[in-house]
């Protein structure tokens, strides 16, 4: 059976409206920026918990005496 052009016009309109529609959302999805946010914000996450902040305090204090003692030896 065959169909009139002006249904399959509309068809494709409507296909070609939908495809843009997906290929914007994945474009933002894919953006960059929200990969460096969304890293930002599980490091923060990470560095809010008290055993991993204490920890590099304490890296950070033994790296700066090991260097301090190697300065004035």
């Amino acid at each position: 059976m065959a169909r009139d052009p002006e249904t399959i016009q509309r068809e494709i309109e409507k296909t070609r409206d939908a495809l843009a529609e997906s290929l914007n959302e994945l474009a933002d999805r894919a953006h960059p920026r929200k990969f460096v946010d969304s890293g930002k914000q599980q490091l923060q996450a990470r560095m809010a918990d008290p055993r991993i902040k204490y920890a590099l305090y304490g890296v950070g204090a033994l790296l700066a005496l090991a260097v301090l003692r190697k300065i004035f030896r």
